[in-house]
Order: C-alpha cells, then structure tokens, then sequence
C-alpha cells in the first residue's frame, strides 16, 4: 500500500490479466528453465503503441505459460503479490484457450490452484474466435465455483468473422449459471460497443469504456442498470485510448454517478498496481480523496460471487 492512500484501507482489483501481470523475474525463469529467449528490449507498454501492438506483447509471456505448473506459479505469485499490495478483493483473469500445453480444463484448474480461494478467476474469450470457445469456458465453469465471470477481451479486427452479438448465447448461459459477466467495450472504440455489452451480453461490468461520455444515453444505460466500468488509466494511455492521463474521463464519470473501480490491467506491461493507478487517478484526474473511496467501495461491491 502507498502510505498517503493508507486511508483507502483494503483496496479491490477487478481487472488483472494473468499473462499480462506475472513478475518480471518470473518470466526470465521460467523462459530460462523452458529454454526460451526473451527479446532485449524492455518488455514494458509506451504510451500510444495501439491496442494491437500492445496484445502482440502477449506473445512473450504466452511463451513461456503454456505448461499448467507455470500457470499455477503465476497464478500464486500474483495472489501473493496482491496481498502485499494491500488488495483484498481480486479478480484475476485468463485465456485458457492460449495456454496449449494442457487440455483448457486442465489449464483452468492448475490457475484455481494457484489461486487457492485468494481470488475469483475469470474467463476469457477473445474478440474474433467462434462464440463455441467461450461457450466451453462456460461450461468448464459450471463445476468449478472458483471460477467466477466470464470476459471477451482483446479487440475487434476488421476481418473478424464474428460480431460482439454473436456472443450473447455464451453470455446467456453464464447469467443463468450465476456468473459474472464483463466485457472489454468502448476502449477507444464507439461507444455502441458498450450498449450491445450491456443489452444484448447482459454485462455488469464494462471493460475501459472510455468512449462512454460520447453518448449520453448509454450512460443512462449504465447508471440504470448498476453496470461498473472497470478503469485503467495507465492502459489507456498506452493503447492510444486516451491522449494522456488527464485525458481520462474518469472524473466525470464518477460526478455523474457511475460505479467505477480503478484496476491495472498488467502489472508487468504497464508497470503499475491498483495502488499505483488509484495516485495517478489522484494527481492526474483531480480525483478527491471522497471520489477515491467512491471507487474503492464501488470495487469491492462489484465482485463477482457465485
């Protein structure tokens, strides 16, 4: 915990990517024992790289989790980590599907062991693949209550076969197993995104969303439905979805009601903790110590439990 946000008491992260977040002298390990070569150059996102160059990033880390051990040391670490950040509500998420040194399932649950009841884990499937992948995280869930919500993530290609809505019947199995749903939407993109999330994927939660104030309606939208958006300011600024941190409009959101929880993405790539991006928010957005509260209670309440 960062002593001047000790007032804060128990922080929430609700929006942590497993591959993006694993510690810096872990990835150099497991690449070492693994036999694989890391780049040179420094790993770490820039400001205004594009939301695609940033996934390409993932390559690295994927290379060298495919096994479920490394997945499960990983899993571990970052719990650990966590906790010595002063994060009590956390939520970590993955793309099983990426991780092929092992059936999905064994995948899932080599994260769950990591995790140990410390965090929910969350499941991804990516904008662009058959809807059936997500469906079969769905399903994988079903006995395993320590998975907790269900994300698409990544980003929307031109060339995509398949469309946000052709998502919603994944969606709708996960609400009516009692999952949490969460979808990254809005990240520099129409907002529309954001309103097919919530009405059609049936989402509690908005993934960035930093196009949200573009249409005032969907933000009725949100405020009518209890919908939080998951903020991630250094992220932002690095995709290119904000110019620069001041840019962010998470302020307003918050004036105008919105339930917002303040998250890192990427531990490892952006370089930075929920601590870390609760003082940016602080310094950069104008954000009061009574608007930072704000977003700690909105984190903790917006957990997904099943």
């Amino acid at each position: 915990m960062i002593p001047d946000l000790a007032f804060l008491g128990p922080l929430p992260e609700l929006h942590l990517h497993l591959d993006g977040s694993l510690r810096l002298d872990t990835l150099k390990a497991l690449a070492e024992d693994q036999g694989a070569e890391l780049p040179g150059r420094d790993l770490r996102f820039t400001p205004g790289m594009s939301l695609r160059a940033a996934l390409e990033r993932f390559e690295i880390t994927l290379g060298v989790l495919q096994r479920p051990e490394a997945v499960r040391r990983v899993a571990d670490e970052i719990c650990q980590d966590a906790a010595a950040q002063g994060v009590t509500t956390l939520e970590l998420r993955f793309a099983p599907q990426l991780h092929r040194g092992a059936p999905p399932e064994e995948i899932i649950d080599a994260a769950l062991d990591g995790l140990a009841g410390r965090a929910g884990l969350i499941l991804c499937g990516l904008y662009g693949e058959p809807p059936a992948v997500l469906e079969g995280h769905v399903e994988a869930a079903r006995l395993r209550p320590g998975v907790v919500g269900v994300d698409l993530a990544g980003g929307p290609s031109s060339g995509d076969r398949f469309r946000l809505q052709d998502y919603a019947p994944a969606f709708a199995q996960a609400r009516a197993l009692g999952l949490g749903r969460t979808v990254h939407a809005g990240e520099g993109r129409p907002p529309q995104e954001i309103r097919v999330a919530v009405e059609a994927l049936h989402a509690q939660r908005i993934g960035h969303g930093t196009t949200l104030l573009e249409e005032s309606t969907i933000v009725d939208l949100l405020l009518e439905r209890g919908v939080t958006v998951e903020a991630c300011l250094s992220s932002n600024l690095h995709t290119g979805a904000i110019a620069s941190l001041s840019a962010h409009p998470l302020r307003r959101w918050i004036e105008l009601g919105v339930e917002v929880c303040v998250c890192a993405d990427n531990a490892l790539f952006s370089d930075t903790t929920a601590a870390n991006e609760l003082t940016l928010a602080r310094d950069h957005c104008g954000l009061s110590q009574s608007d930072l509260r704000a977003a700690v209670a909105s984190g903790h309440a917006a957990k997904f439990v099943r």
